[in-house]
């Protein structure tokens, strides 16, 4: 760890005023990403003990932009262990879609809180990640294409790709 993140006297470390603060957001991500509370929990443990070991490749800049890259890179990690232990293909996203249900039940269902989740949910992990730190994380295209390390133009097509999707599961049968 770097000198700048050093414990003194006591006092919470550079590392905890920087980094601690940004735990919601990074559990929040997790949670979205990875559909499970126990391993949401897991991925941000993992991600703040990751954050604490490369703490000399932070630059200093913005702490939450760089813990949600790690948390993603962590998330996409426990997602690919997931699928070697349960012994399926690991998900591709061009094979998997969102399954809409019956345009009139999906209508009606629409303000209910529970089925834009489980929209959200059914996205791609792609989409979904780039969807939630963009509308629950509020960050801008270009802290999403650092966290995701991707190119703005990447990101600006996914996230496109994510509200057509969801739009798609709402829009009425004409």
């Amino acid at each position: 760890m770097t000198k700048e993140f050093d414990v003194v006297d006591g006092a919470p470390s550079r590392f905890e005023e920087l980094m601690v603060p940004h735990m919601p957001v990074v559990h929040n991500l997790a949670r979205h990403l990875l559909r499970n509370e126990d391993d949401a929990q897991d991925a941000v443990q993992e991600t703040y003990l990751r954050a604490m070991r490369f703490a000399d490749s932070f630059d200093g800049g913005n702490a939450r932009g760089w813990l949600l890259t790690i948390v993603r890179n962590t998330c996409l990690t426990f997602l690919r262990r997931r699928a070697t232990r349960a012994g399926m293909p690991p998900f591709d996203e061009r094979i998997h879609g969102v399954q809409c249900g019956n345009a009139e039940r999906a209508l009606l269902e629409v303000e209910d809180v529970t089925l834009l989740r489980r929209r959200i949910t059914s996205l791609p992990a792609g989409l979904r990640g780039v969807l939630i730190m963009r509308e629950f994380q509020q960050l801008t295209y270009e802290q999403i294409a650092l966290a995701a390390r991707v190119p703005v133009g990447t990101v600006m097509s996914r996230l496109a790709r994510a509200r057509q999707q969801l739009r798609r599961c709402y829009r009425p049968a004409i």
